[in-house]
């Protein structure tokens, strides 16, 4: 059925005319309100798992987006594109008491979305849908443990998955701002990764670390930032060319 779906839409695409298709370019920034399910074996090698509060992890930097939108008339569209996005999750609840106060987990990632979009774009105002595969190519962990702070950063790092998928909707409103669900797939930390004899370098003592946040985003029709930089200014915030 999805099969059937996907080739219906690329042949409603490539029977359009030129002059009813748009294509175009959009930057993108994001706030991001994230949370996550975490759950931790106690004792480790029990086999029973206990949830550990998440608290709201608020991030704004650095997070950016180019997408590239095919509009097929004025009512659906496509699009696809490139994001860096810094996404993690805070915890407080040491269920295993090993003296821990807070830890931070978090990784940039490079993802590649592609979605479907429904509404007016003449009027700026759609809702849309799709799956994103994003790479872990940055990660740093932090703790807390008698008020100190401890903390480690990797490349390519094997405390996490190397590639998250993801699926995500949300509204695109007038002037600019849309606000998105994102659900991740997998988990986010590498269960199986071990590293000496820290047991907060254990993370098999993790049996859930699957995330999901809300995102506050803002898009600009990318020739409209050319103009702003080449001194032309610009009239819009978001432009479909419609």
């Amino acid at each position: 059925m999805r099969i059937l779906l996907c080739l219906s839409l690329l042949l409603a695409v490539f029977t359009q005319t030129r002059a009813q298709r748009s294509v175009y370019t959009v930057t993108s920034g994001e706030m991001i309100f994230g949370w996550a399910d975490v759950e931790q074996e106690v004792p480790i090698g029990s086999g029973s798992f206990e949830d550990v509060s998440s608290n709201l992890r608020f991030s704004v930097f650095f997070h950016v987006g180019q997408y590239v939108h095919l509009d097929i008339g004025n009512s659906v569209g496509l699009f696809s594109g490139l994001a860096l996005r810094n996404i993690g999750f805070i915890t407080e609840d040491d269920a295993l008491d090993l003296g821990v106060e807070k830890e931070k987990h978090r990784s940039y990632t490079l993802g590649i979305p592609l979605a479907l979009k429904l509404g007016s774009f003449r009027d700026h105002f759609y809702i849309f849908g799709g799956g994103e595969y994003e790479l872990l190519f940055h990660y740093k962990y932090k703790y807390w443990m008698d008020g100190d702070k401890h903390k480690t950063s990797e490349w390519f790092s094997d405390r996490t998955k190397r590639f998250l998928p993801s699926v995500f909707a949300g509204v695109q409103f007038p002037g600019g701002l849309n606000v998105k669900f994102r659900y991740y797939l997998d988990d986010f930390l590498n269960s199986d990764f071990h590293k000496g004899d820290n047991p907060l370098n254990d993370y098999s003592r993790y049996g859930k670390t699957q995330m999901f946040h809300i995102s506050v985003c803002w898009q600009f029709d990318t020739r409209d930032i050319e103009k702003i930089w080449g001194g032309e200014g610009s009239s819009r915030a978001y432009d479909t060319r419609i």
